[in-house]
């Protein structure tokens, strides 16, 4: 689903993605990419603390390939909708 967005990584070094985030799911998964490019993501972890966020992160980095430390939030850490940056 995110083949997409990978491409767009590979050839400009990096991507900046609008995630709407869905915590407390059962699993962690790409549910559907909307008509306005964001990705509907739902985490199988608590928004408690930040752990949804870290959960988040390490799935990015997982699925596009990179290190946690090249997956940074840059806007909405406190909300569902989120600006994130891969390097």
């Amino acid at each position: 689903m995110l083949a997409e967005f990978k491409k767009k990584l590979e050839k400009d070094g990096a991507l900046y993605l609008k995630i709407k985030a869905r915590p407390g799911a059962a699993g962690t998964e790409v549910k559907e990419i909307m008509a306005d490019k964001t990705v509907k993501i739902n985490i199988a972890a608590p928004a408690d603390k930040g752990k949804a966020n870290r959960e988040l992160v390490k799935f990015l980095a997982e699925e596009f390939g990179v290190k946690t430390g090249d997956v940074k939030i840059i806007k909405g850490e406190k909300e569902k909708i989120k600006i994130i940056k891969i390097n």
